[in-house]
């Protein structure tokens, strides 16, 4: 079975959706399956205080600023549904509090998505296994316990879902991947397992999906030299092609596992195992 494959557009769309529909028709036309965005409410998310402190943005200069510039309302969403719509490919957002998951709720979306922060926030995730849509539930930040916690709590609630694993670094480097989890994960709590990928490169992609990766999930961005914390760890639209295709290939490489003797090896032998027609 070949990856389910999520463009992570996030908030690389800069508060534009003018580039938001960019990416999307990035994704469709590197043959992505969804595109993916984030949607927090702000007040609710982070405290006062930090809101005030100062960060200097193309929108002014305090953090605040720079949240609600990147938070799309009703209005892009909906350009963004009907636009998603045209282009024949699912979207989704991984949404940060309880709020937003209800925004979200309009839209009829097929899947959800719990992001590493909220792992451990259990009415959040409680609240999200109830919707009973399929859900990936990214890893990052968190220990084996707690993760074995949302898991038992998705499989109580009969909510399918696939684990992502994840590390949460910006970007993450090579030997900061730890792929071999992915095994490891699928093993400890007999479930699917994906990969959320943080790292410059599609290659750890295409080797996730040869380790059981059943889904990959990897930022986009048209620029990696634009305005955003996460461009760096994004891929831009050559790096894209090459990691839909690559990780399609994956299942080809791999077969099925039975010992044959192919038609084409039956010829060599004969060619090469010249002492038999000796005998």
């Amino acid at each position: 079975m070949k990856p389910f494959i999520i463009a992570e557009i996030g908030i690389n769309h800069n508060g534009s959706l003018e580039i938001a529909k960019k990416l999307i028709d990035m994704a469709a036309n590197c043959g992505c399956d969804a595109v993916k965005f984030q949607k927090r409410s702000i007040e609710t998310i982070y405290k006062p205080d930090f809101l005030a402190s100062p960060r200097e943005s193309p929108w002014g200069t305090t953090q605040a600023d720079q949240k609600k510039a990147l938070e799309f309302s009703y209005k892009e969403y909906d350009a963004i549904d009907a636009y998603c719509q045209k282009r024949r490919i699912a979207w989704f957002a991984s949404a940060w509090d309880i709020d937003s998951l209800d925004f979200l709720k309009k839209y009829h979306l097929p899947f959800n998505k719990i992001a590493s922060p909220m792992l451990t926030h259990q009415e959040f995730c409680a609240a999200v296994a109830q919707e009973q849509k399929q859900t990936f539930i990214a890893t990052g930040m968190s220990d084996l316990e707690q993760i074995r916690s949302v898991v038992e709590l998705f499989k109580a609630s009969e909510c399918p879902f696939t684990l992502m694993h994840a590390v949460s670094i910006y970007p993450c480097l090579d030997d900061q991947c730890n792929l071999g989890m992915i095994p490891v994960l699928k093993a400890l709590f007999d479930c699917v397992v994906g990969y959320s990928s943080h790292s410059r490169s599609w290659e750890d992609c295409v080797l996730a999906v040869s380790l059981g990766a059943v889904a990959i999930e990897k930022h986009i961005t048209l620029d990696r030299a634009m305005y955003g914390s996460d461009q760096a760890a994004s891929l831009e639209e050559g790096g894209l092609k090459r990691l839909v295709r690559e990780c399609q290939k994956v299942e080809g490489y791999l077969g099925d596992g039975i010992k044959r003797i192919l038609p084409e090896e039956e010829r060599n032998a004969r060619k090469l195992r010249y002492w038999l027609e000796a005998a």
